[in-house]
């Protein structure tokens, strides 16, 4: 009887591992055909203890504090899990253009550049 269930623990890790792989080279299949495309260059993230609230938004003033108020255009409402991958998959593609095109700066005053004054 122990030597039964020994080869049905092993018969069962093959597919266990083969179905860990399968599950890893699967693809999901995507219809963006009703997605709607909008830019943001600004992002405030809140939450509660199970979900994740993302706005996007539209900041015409982005040196300094803006004067008005920012317009959320987007808003995402997701659970912890889906960010934890959501997080993962934008490291990796910001790591990868900063590999291709050199570092980002975040701070916008730094990124600036003084135009030279013009002599008059």
């Amino acid at each position: 009887m122990a030597d039964e269930s020994k080869e049905k623990e092993s018969a069962e890790q093959p597919k266990a591992a083969a179905g860990e792989q399968q599950q890893q080279g699967q693809r999901v299949e995507v219809n963006d055909s009703n997605a709607t495309c909008s830019y943001a260059n600004f992002c405030r993230v809140t939450g509660t203890p199970e979900e994740l609230i993302i706005d996007f938004g539209l900041n015409s003033q982005p040196f300094g504090v803006p004067t008005e108020p920012v317009q959320i255009t987007q808003r995402v409402v997701t659970n912890y899990y889906t960010a934890k991958r959501m997080l993962h998959a934008l490291h990796l593609s910001v790591q990868r253009h900063e590999q291709a095109f050199g570092p980002l700066e975040t701070d916008v005053q730094k990124r600036v550049v003084a135009q030279p004054k013009a002599q008059g």
